[in-house]
């Protein structure tokens, strides 16, 4: 009788079995991107009390909301914002109708990619750029100028769509929050409309649980038809302490969980830590130049102009006992695998 049947069984067998240990192993493990240590420990044991309706900690479905700023905590926003790229694309795209702006300030910087020139046009020149790709058209209109731009962009640096650089570790967040009752919101100083057009897609969170900067925007009937104008000045501004504002009016409930990443996330930070029961706040920093970018300037990082992250904030959030996360330490993987 050979041996070779009965090893052959044996193998399939010990193959299965290890299988099976795998697949359990990667079920009990709700955020496999993050690294084994004391920041993944504290979000799974948060989560466990907040949903131990015998733990002194927790708390009820309806309150179970948690605010995620966008740029720079669920995806990368190096080397400058997404809508930041997409409105210098949208004025190169617009510049053959306006032979005037080669030779005007802020817009002959802005087609060159001067970022110095531009920076020193002063404060309006970002909001006068603004006021001419994003305003003047429907809401519909640009969502759909916005969705054919995420369409072909890609990132200068890591030649993805921005759908893709979506940081892996906050995808399982987002997923396993929400599969233990949370409510997941975003709550970023982008444009409202911006964001809207992906976070479905992208993060998983409809367009009612998005809150942002918000274009003045008019009813009118145009060619017999209602429709909402784009005008070019901003109603409200969703950044710093605007955010809490802005939690207010469109959750109305008090976040028990944050994450941020910069200065501007500052104000929900505390606005969150502030409620009457048991929360937890989280900051992103940006530590890995190899994988991603490193920028602060907290701990000694180099200085950024955009997702600018003092030591003062820093500082603060370790004195108010916040969880500061290393994106080297404490991520494992930082984007998803690229599809071949």
């Amino acid at each position: 009788m050979s041996i070779v049947s009965p090893l052959k069984g044996a193998l399939s067998a010990l193959i299965l079995v290890f299988a099976a240990t795998l697949a359990a192993a990667q079920q009990s493990d709700p955020l496999p991107s993050w690294t084994a240590g004391d920041t993944k420990q504290a979000i799974i044991e948060f989560v466990a009390a907040a949903t131990d309706d015998t733990a002194d900690a927790y708390i009820a479905p309806e309150d179970r909301i948690v605010v995620f700023d966008n740029d720079g905590t669920l995806w990368n926003e190096h080397p400058m914002y997404t809508q930041l790229a997409f409105m210098f694309d949208r004025l190169k795209a617009l510049a053959p109708q306006h032979p005037e702006w080669q030779t005007t300030e802020p817009f002959k910087s802005a087609l060159a990619g001067d970022m110095s020139g531009l920076a020193t046009s002063g404060e309006g020149a970002v909001a006068e750029l603004l006021a001419v790709t994003h305003a003047g058209m429907s809401s519909a209109e640009f969502s759909k100028i916005v969705a054919d731009w995420f369409a072909d962009a890609r990132h200068p640096r890591f030649d993805r769509p921005y759908t893709e650089l979506a940081y892996l570790p906050m995808l399982e967040v987002l997923d396993y929050l929400r599969s233990e009752g949370f409510q997941t919101y975003i709550v970023s100083g982008g444009g409202i409309e911006f964001m809207r057009v992906i976070t479905e897609a992208v993060y998983g969170i409809p367009p009612q649980q998005v809150v942002g900067s918000v274009a003045e925007t008019k009813y009118e009937i145009v060619d017999g038809t209602p429709q909402l104008t784009r005008l070019p000045h901003l109603a409200f501004n969703d950044d710093k302490g605007g955010k809490p504002v802005g939690i207010n009016t469109a959750i109305g409930r008090r976040p028990v969980m944050a994450f941020g990443n910069s200065d501007g996330d500052m104000q929900m930070l505390e606005w969150t830590s502030a409620g009457p029961g048991a929360s937890l706040v989280l900051l992103v920093k940006h530590d890995d130049e190899s994988r991603e970018y490193a920028y602060g300037p907290a701990d000694g990082l180099p200085e950024s102009a955009f997702g600018h992250l003092s030591q003062t904030t820093v500082d603060e959030a370790r004195t108010n006992g916040w969880i500061v996360i290393s994106m080297k330490n404490d991520w494992a993987n930082i984007f998803a695998p690229e599809a071949k």
